[in-house]
């Protein structure tokens, strides 16, 4: 870190601390037993972390609460605490938070993401009890980032809260609620390398005092490898900044993905007689980075293709107040999955996770929050340049940390947008101003560090400028999701490298949107499928890798996340992670395992989402088995099916599974995996084996319902002896864009069967035989404009005019429903389901009948079930 004084009295080296001796510096957690208030009348007891928003940002009503919060907590404090200095440390907050003690302010932070102190000591009353109030706003404010974004900004004290008692003199904590030391790599070879301490020590004494300040660097069996001791006169009532220089390592163990040697740090500041007054440690891990515009990324001297995940911090049932245990296990999946890279997006993560990133061995990019657009005032640079140093200043010690980043698609609201030219022009030139400034200040305090940036698709950042500012520039782009064809995203980098060849790239962001309850034998552009996801990020991969230029790529995203305007096919959740919102893994995070780890070995099998599937006709059902083996052997109800050759780490099967229980078993020389399915094969609508049959209307896809225990299949036109449509379009299916309608449905949580409609459909034909049966219709009214996501960036609009269509429900000409009215019986994007019970005679069949009065009428889902 910059600036500092030395002020050195004494030298001599250190060989050992005396842990024995009382550290005086004490710090702990006060996360329980809270009060928590909407309007400082009405209290309940929480405990940190906590948020206000973890149910009503994923209800049927729009948006979510914003606003202010109150929080309080009392506390005591004894009396032999009065010589001690006193913080209270708040490690998230979102956004804003002003801290009261005993009823004084005693400070205000914007921000919800990094952490922060204030010094209490003079607000505090010794022997007895202490008022702790904080009021916590997450109000859209123009002068705190992000000001837009597609995640949730769930409001609270999310983070842990600390005590911190500390003697007079000690590690300041006054450098944006930083650590109070720097380690600066001067020289990393794999032959030496020396570091360089910058300590931060503050004495609040009236007059100067002498002390000691020991480093010891130990490997990882706890051995001293060098120390130092420096004696220290700190002056009265000042901060002090001393450099500190270690003796050169020789040979050091470098930190690495594939070997992450990690020392320890132990930093001791002792009275001039021996006593502990405080102790800090942090992990060293030496290594060096680059990149080259030609040749990608390097560590250590090596190349190194970077693979890995975007991570957002929310967990389902949590929200953004997740328990720290939770969030490590994060670490661990992305790290068995093989990846070597991980950007904390958009913003800094909780710090235990950084931790976990050294010891497990996965670079970090890091970011804050200046998300989509900037406000042009002196309030809001403040805040942003205020936020990147206390995210340096926090996060600069962790090894793993190799790349700071301040801003993403910080055009995207501009692109958008329908602003004046004037008004563009002026946005962009204060942009760039903010981006310099960002720029400016992480490479003085990052020095050894990459700056980065992501950006969108779109030529502005080419335009202003702002793409050349970063060390590495990193591209969001969804080809094939969003945008054009996937074989597009080649086309793309190619021509960037070709015309910014001094640039180097990252693919920062990539992928679809997937849910495990929707499957198919045609997966199509924007359908949610499970089976889409796997083919654009096979084909991304490939695309990457065969590119040398290319440093790598970060999945977006790591798991589903929060974002309460989505309307995907689970709303109020953006469905691109490789894993669920409950961190089950899809299937996709199993491919990634099988082309990025050798070591342990394994077979997976895609067929969780077959369990209890329809299977019509004759035909076979294709299944992916993955695995990092070279071959197998598959054998379906003990019989041998195939032997299989695991190609860049699947292989596609076609089983032939029979109706009842199915046995599916692959086995090779070193490993075996099993899995029963239950599977229903309807050779014709007879309903002897079966009791119900699902139809998904207007789509191409089939639905696992979990509401209602079934499967639906695809829909058809019309075939003798099975079902289909006679007439009619599915509605806002496009070449680009296959979900049908992309919004929250309410009164349900089956979103992809209702989705999906033929609208001007008046005939739909089922041959059922003769009996009694249950048929179940499912409609919505799709020309009801919700509020517009401009995060479903497809250039193709639906019509959603409001509009009336009244129609009558008829099933073998009896009447269901008489003037069905969607869009006045029935709230917005509300999901309606008309059951009755039918006696189809002589063979007859089943025909709905959809009798237009005003407009077309429209059908999403068919259920029948016999009824004995």
């Amino acid at each position: 870190m910059p600036h500092v004084m030395n002020k050195l009295i004494g030298l001599s080296l250190f060989v050992c601390v005396a842990f024995s001796l009382q550290i005086f510096a004490q710090q702990k957690t006060i996360n329980s037993g809270w009060q928590y208030s909407e309007d400082t009348n009405t209290w309940e007891s929480v405990n940190i972390p906590h948020t206000w928003n973890k149910t009503d940002a994923f209800d049927d009503q729009p948006g979510y609460r914003r606003g202010l919060g109150y929080y309080k907590k009392i506390i005591f404090i004894q009396d032999e605490q009065k010589n001690h200095v006193h913080y209270l440390k708040f490690n998230a907050v979102n956004q804003e938070a002003t801290v009261r003690v005993n009823g004084q302010i005693v400070g205000n932070h914007k921000g919800g993401y990094t952490a922060f102190n204030f010094e209490v000591t003079n607000f505090l009353k010794f022997g007895s009890y202490n008022l702790i109030e904080v009021t916590v706003d997450n109000s859209h404010n123009l002068d705190i980032p992000p000001l837009d974004a597609d995640f949730t900004f769930y409001g609270g004290i999310y983070r842990d809260v600390e005590l911190i008692a500390l003697p007079k003199q000690h590690f300041s904590l006054d450098d944006d609620a930083s650590e109070g030391f720097y380690v600066n790599y001067l020289e990393v070879s794999d032959k030496s390398a020396s570091i360089e301490v910058d300590a931060i020590l503050k004495n609040v004494a009236l007059v100067h005092t002498p002390t000691n300040l020991n480093l010891v660097l130990l490997d990882h069996k706890g051995d001293v490898v060098t120390s130092r001791t420096e004696t220290l006169e700190l002056p009265a009532e000042e901060t002090t900044t001393f450099k500190v220089k270690l003796p050169q390592i020789e040979n050091p163990k470098l930190w690495s993905p594939e070997t992450p040697n990690l020392y320890q740090l132990e930093l001791t500041l002792t009275t001039e007689d021996g006593h502990v007054l405080d102790v800090k440690s942090t992990n060293i891990g030496f290594r060096w980075a680059s990149v080259d515009p030609e040749k990608g990324f390097f560590l250590n001297g090596k190349s190194i293709k970077l693979i890995g995940v975007n991570r957002h911090q929310d967990f389902q049932g949590y929200a953004n107040a997740v328990p720290t245990t939770l969030q490590e296990k994060d670490m661990e999946l992305i790290k068995n999955m093989g990846a070597n890279i991980i950007r904390f997006a958009h913003y800094p993560h909780a710090r235990e996770l950084y931790d976990l990133c050294d010891k497990l061995g996965i670079i970090v990019w890091t970011e804050i929050p200046i998300v989509n657009k900037v406000t042009d005032s002196e309030a809001f640079f403040e805040t942003c340049m205020t936020m990147q140093k206390e995210h340096i200043k926090q996060y600069y010690n962790y090894p793993s940390v190799i790349m700071f980043g301040y801003m993403n698609e910080i055009f995207l609201r501009m692109a958008f947008g329908k602003s004046s030219e004037a008004s563009k022009a002026k946005l962009k030139a204060s942009t760039l101003e903010l981006a310099n400034q960002l720029e400016d200040v992480t490479r003085q305090l990052a020095p050894n560090h990459i700056t980065v940036m992501a950006c969108h698709l779109n030529e502005v950042y080419n335009e202003t400028g702002i793409a050349d500012l970063p060390m590495l520039l990193g591209w969001n782009l969804y080809f094939g999701w969003y945008d054009a064809e996937i074989s597009d995203l080649g086309t793309f980098l190619d021509d960037q490298h070709k015309r910014f060849p001094k640039r180097s790239l990252l693919l920062s962001e990539y992928g679809p949107g997937a849910d495990v309850r929707i499957f198919t034998r045609t997966p199509k552009n924007f359908d949610f499928s499970t089976d889409y996801q796997f083919k654009l990020h096979q084909s991304y991969y490939q695309q990457i890798t065969d590119r040398p230029f290319m440093t790598g790529m970060t999945a977006w995203n790591f798991a589903d996340f929060g974002s309460e305007f989505r309307g995907d096919a689970i709303p109020h959740v953006n469905q691109k992670g490789l894993v669920r919102y409950d961190r089950t893994p899809k299937d996709i995070y199993y491919w990634y395992k099988s082309v990025l780890v050798k070591d342990e070995k394994f077979i997976h099998l895609a067929v969780n989402h077959l369990n209890g599937m329809t299977l019509l006709g004759n035909d076979s059902f294709p299944v992916k088995m993955i695995s990092n083996l070279n071959e197998a052997q598959v054998f379906l109800n003990g019989q041998l099916l195939e032997k299989v050759v695991f190609n860049n780490g699947v292989s596609e099967v076609d089983v032939p599974f029979v109706n009842g229980k199915n046995i599916l078993h692959v086995e090779s020389d070193v490993y075996s995996v099993e899995k029963s399915l239950e599977i229903s094969r309807l050779e014709q609508l007879h309903f002897k084996d079966f009791k119900q049959l699902g139809i998904n209307v207007g789509a191409h896809f089939y639905f696992k319902d979990l509401e209602r225990q079934t499967t639906f299949v695809p829909d058809q036109a019309y075939e003798k002896g099975w079902f289909g449509y006679e007439n009619g379009t599915p509605f806002g299916m496009t070449k680009t864009k296959n979900q049908g309608i992309p919004h929250n449905i309410k009164n349900t949580t089956s979103e992809p069967l209702f989705q999906t409609m033929l609208e001007g459909v008046t005939r739909y034909k089922v041959d059922l035989p003769t009996g009694y049966y249950k048929a179940s219709l499912f409609f919505v009214e799709p020309k009801i404009k919700p509020t517009e996501n401009i995060y479903n960036l497809s250039k193709v609009e639906v019509d959603h005019t409001k509009t009336q269509r009244i129609f009558n429900v008829l099933l073998n000409d009896s009447i269901v429903e008489e003037q069905f009215n969607l869009a006045r019986a029935y709230p917005e994007k509300y999901g309606v389901t008309l059951t009755s019970n039918i006696r189809v005679n002589d063979d007859e069949g089943l025909t709905i009948s959809l009798n237009p009065i005003v407009g077309q009428p429209v059908l999403s889902g068919i259920l029948i079930e016999k009824i004995n």
